[in-house]
């Protein structure tokens, strides 16, 4: 008889002891599977909230400060604009995108504010908010073809009511929230900023942030209107946060040795916290089960051995090598850990796609690596568990055993 008919025939012969050993690495896979799972998708999740907030990372004016930069009171300390080419064309990754920025204090309808430049695409790409609320997209790329808006498809009177904006013309501007209601200013309303007049193209979404009180015009019309050709106040970088932990922030410091270079660490550090927390906690929980799956296993193992000790005294005595014994017992554990592996992975997934949207508020969808790695961990689990039993099964001495009453 083949080994494996054998492992087989005594599995299934003695299946009552071996359902409690299954069941403990099967629910010791599922919890980690599960915990896996949400925090792969936990993590996508906090990754888009946070790039929903915009930029984490600033490069300011040497003698500027972060107070400067929320209150746009930079005065006459630039930087020059040549510095977005410097980045473009480095070899930095993480930047993923880059928005230019000039800002000036100007007088609208009697009141002061601040006047912004921007490059529209640009600001676009790293604004989820305006997106979101407002509905700034970028074009068709094929004219008179309907915009594809994320979340309203197939709703053609919301999509009458969005605007779909690609760039903004010299004379156009867009008006914050909090100025717009201040001052009573509507979309397609015409102001004078600086002797010149604007259009309003659209009214900023509340965004509980600075943008609500400034007037957002073309980069290149406001270093026009400042007389400040090719400079810049700031420019914010959306970075990934992975690459800014690994040193983003020192690499473009060393890169732009005359400008100061600072992350706005409450963003960064969110998620920073928020994926080690995960990541934790899924080490713990794998040491935890790693530790109960081996001692439930090999109290398992130990006990198939003791019981099985005169069956094993019987091959030994009929030339069984220990090393053909020490592959029957290990190959059993294998088959264990498949099993186990295998019903774990199943279980842990459907709990994670049960659990997720229920208590984290997010979708989760099945992992294929987890699987693997699910296979992986609960054979190596039953491997080491099974040990020492089987070094015990190997020195069993078939001359005592026939002995035993």
């Amino acid at each position: 008889m083949k080994i494996r008919q054998l492992v087989l025939r005594e599995i299934f012969q003695r299946s009552n002891q071996l359902i409690f050993s299954l069941l403990s690495i099967t629910l010791g896979i599922a919890i980690i599977v599960s915990i896996k799972n949400i925090t792969v998708f936990s993590e996508k999740a906090v990754s888009r909230e946070l790039d929903s907030l915009g930029a984490n990372i600033l490069i300011l004016p040497k003698s500027a400060n972060v107070q400067d930069y929320y209150s746009a009171d930079f005065q006459d300390i630039e930087i020059p604009e040549d510095y977005v080419n410097i980045l473009l064309n480095s070899d930095l990754k993480g930047l993923d995108n880059l928005s230019p920025k000039l800002s000036m204090p100007v007088e609208v309808n009697g009141k002061k504010v601040i006047l912004t430049g921007i490059l529209p695409k640009n600001e676009f790409k790293s604004k989820a908010m305006w997106q979101g609320a407002l509905g700034v997209f970028s074009r068709p790329e094929w004219c008179g073809t309907v915009p594809v808006i994320p979340g309203l498809s197939g709703s053609k009177n919301n999509i009458v009511r969005k605007r779909v904006i690609d760039d903004l013309a010299a004379n156009s501007v867009l008006i914050g929230y909090e100025i717009s209601v201040s001052l009573g200013i509507k979309e397609a309303d015409f102001i004078t900023i600086a002797g010149e007049k604007f259009k309003v193209e659209a009214v900023l979404p509340m965004t509980g942030t600075i943008d609500d009180s400034r007037v957002f015009a073309h980069l290149h019309t406001v270093q026009k209107i400042s007389g400040k050709q090719s400079k810049l106040n700031v420019i914010e970088i959306v970075g990934c946060c992975s690459q800014i932990s690994k040193g983003l922030v020192q690499r473009i410091n060393e890169l732009l040795p005359n400008a100061k270079v600072v992350t706005i660490t409450q963003i960064v550090q969110t998620q920073l916290n928020t994926n080690r927390m995960m990541n934790k906690l899924s080490l713990i929980m794998l040491i935890i089960i790693a530790v109960l799956g081996i001692a439930i296993i090999a109290n398992y193992m130990s006990a198939n051995v003791y019981e099985r000790r005169r069956e094993i005294g019987i091959l030994s005595a009929m030339g069984a090598t220990p090393s053909w014994i020490m592959r029957v017992f290990l190959l059993k554990a294998c088959y264990i850990g498949i099993a186990g592996g295998l019903l774990g992975y199943v279980t842990g997934t459907v709990f994670a796609m049960i659990l997720g949207p229920m208590f984290a508020g997010i979708p989760v969808l099945p992992l294929v690596s987890l699987f693997f790695y699910s296979m992986g961990l609960s054979i190596v689990i039953t491997l080491i568990a099974s040990i020492f039993p089987v070094i015990k099964a190997t020195k069993i001495d078939p001359f005592i055993i026939m002995q035993e009453k």
